[in-house]
């Protein structure tokens, strides 16, 4: 409406415009000789009486010049506006009344992204070791990707300090018990060579060197989240002092929001140069094909349903008396925890779902029975019995010890291998779900994101957790279409992606572009997609903001 009325006003300023041009034409015709320029004042000064008269004909040309500028600018101006406003329209008809069904396998969108990762036009090269500040020693902690947050902070670390990076020790003492190290898990060459150029990493110190030193590697712990400052000014003095430093309990130990370069460098460490071992990554791949024979897509579920683990979230999950004396006493290993209310927690949404609920949340959303589905997990607590009511909703549920048993033998004492080969099904995987937030949901969604906007599906589980309870008040479809509706937001769709939202490893802002000819593609899309006008939107302004940018063309 506020576009139309502009548009009148700005037709009858141009008819107006005519018609002071039309008089001024007539004006000009009959009176060519005429003076238009005026003193302001009676009083002549010998600059003014040198002046020459200005013609009636230099005046109408300057006015037809203004006349026609002032068009043009109107003109661009109600263009805008309209555009602003039809787009506008838009963006408001997706956040209110529209719902476009969503396509539970794949976003339409993905294809207008990608990753980007590459070293910037002014990005210096790795420091050489005989010219480094000194030797950096990582000493990670928790399970496989807790540790694979800590490499690849380390990384970055190493950068800033212009240190010479040692292959980072992998934790031994963690619950898991599992005496890998670094080899056994990652291929070493491969991260040294493919990291080249940002940093110089070693397998050791030099004997030579550590012979020399007059007293062993500093050890010291930062605090979480420390600033790119902190190690300046806290670490590199003790580093140039002694030359080996080593840091305890690495993870989450830098912070989350670092410059374009250096994060980019984390989609580097985490996304490229930290590729399994050659039989990790072939077993992994022979459990992909084999469920790919079976079906042609598959969901892989996350399921972290260990009895630490819910004892460790405080939660209650309906098994009675049992439950709660048998978790209430793994809880006791944690001095440090608080007293926390089940039904608090809940309410909260910090509480994992039951593989009934992950069962319940995919069929609403779409899913049918006879989809293929595999189960990344551990100990599940009670065991079939709890597995059961999702076998029932989707009979054909595989693990990796049923699709591989004779080949995962030899993987079966060591934690952190078994949940490799767990990660690269669930990459592979057409969509992958989690009941949980916990550091593998995080990272696997964080390479999802970067390697194209493969659909992942997070429970929304404060909004789900009331939906839950209190299904049985309902019937299906009410259910089903509350589900939707609750889960839009956590589809792993482009536009769930801002700059600063989260752990960087979950949502890597810094790393994904828009590819160029999305405009192009978007001019054919506008009016039968409300939503992919949103997205662009959104996309640009992740670009103002550094967050997700255009890529060359």
């Amino acid at each position: 409406m506020g576009v139309g009325v502009g548009l009148e006003k700005l037709s009858l300023l141009s008819t107006t415009n005519l018609a002071v041009l039309a008089q001024a034409n007539n004006k000009c015709s009959s009176s060519r000789k005429h003076v238009c320029w005026r003193s302001s004042t009676t009083t002549t000064t010998p600059f003014q009486q040198q002046r020459k008269p200005i013609s009636w004909s230099v005046m109408c040309g300057f006015m037809l010049f203004g006349l026609g500028l002032i068009s043009l600018l109107t003109g661009h101006m109600a263009s805008d506006l309209e555009w602003y406003s039809h787009r506008r329209s838009l963006y408001s008809t997706m956040d209110g009344s529209y719902r476009a069904p969503i396509d539970v396998w794949k976003s339409q969108y993905s294809k207008y992204y990608y990753g980007c990762a590459e070293r910037g036009r002014g990005y210096a090269p790795a420091v050489p070791e005989r010219m480094s500040n000194g030797y950096l020693l990582i000493g990670t902690s928790g399970g496989l990707n807790q540790q694979r947050t800590g490499i690849t902070d380390a990384v970055v670390v190493a950068r800033i300090l212009n240190a010479t990076l040692v292959v980072p020790e992998l934790d031994h003492h963690s619950y898991w018990k599992d005496d890998s190290d670094f080899i056994h898990i990652f291929d070493v060459d491969w991260f040294i060579s493919y990291l080249a150029k940002d940093v110089t990493i070693v397998k050791r110190v030099p004997d030579k060197f550590m012979r020399s030193m007059e007293k062993p590697p500093y050890t010291m712990r930062v605090p979480r989240k420390s600033e790119p400052d902190y190690y300046l000014d806290q670490v590199l003095p003790i580093l140039l002092r002694r030359q080996v430093v080593q840091l305890t309990k690495f993870d989450y130990r830098l912070a989350n929001n670092l410059d374009d370069e250096l994060q980019k460098l984390r989609c580097r460490v985490n996304f490229h140069a930290l590729r399994f071992t050659k039989p990790i990554q072939e077993l992994g791949q022979r459990i992909v094909m084999r469920m790919q024979k079976m079906a042609p897509r598959f969901i892989a579920v996350h399921l972290r349903f260990e009895p630490d683990m819910l004892a460790f979230s405080g939660c209650y999950f309906g098994g009675g008396e049992k439950e709660r004396r048998e978790l209430g006493e793994i809880r006791k290993r944690w001095t440090t925890l608080p007293d926390l209310s089940p039904d608090g927690e809940r309410k909260r949404g910090k509480c994992p779902l039951s593989p009934h609920e992950v069962g319940l949340m995919l069929r609403a959303l779409g899913f049918s029975n006879d989809t293929y589905l595999y189960v990344a997990s551990g100990e599940v607590y009670g065991g079939e019995e709890t597995m059961q009511p999702l076998r029932d909703l989707f009979p054909n549920i595989y693990t990796k010890e049923m699709l591989a048993e004779e080949e995962l033998k030899p993987f079966l004492p060591f934690s952190s291998r078994l949940a490799a080969i767990d990660y690269i099904v669930c990459d592979e995987s057409d969509v992958f779900v989690t009941n949980n937030n916990g550091n593998m949901a995080k990272i696997l969604a964080g390479r999802r994101r970067y390697m194209g906007h493969k659909r992942t599906i997070r429970p929304n589980a404060k909004k789900l957790s009331t939906l839950l309870a209190g299904r049985h008040q309902m019937d299906w479809d009410t259910f089903a279409k509350k589900v939707k509706s609750c889960q839009r937001g956590f589809m792993g769709e482009p536009d769930e992606m801002r700059p600063g939202r989260g752990e960087f490893h979950e949502f890597p802002s810094s790393c994904v572009c828009r590819r160029p000819y999305v405009d192009e593609e978007l001019s054919k899309e506008v009016y039968r997609s409300p939503k992919l006008v949103a997205i662009n939107l959104t996309a640009k302004a992740y670009s103002s903001s550094n967050g997700i940018r255009r890529g060359r063309t």
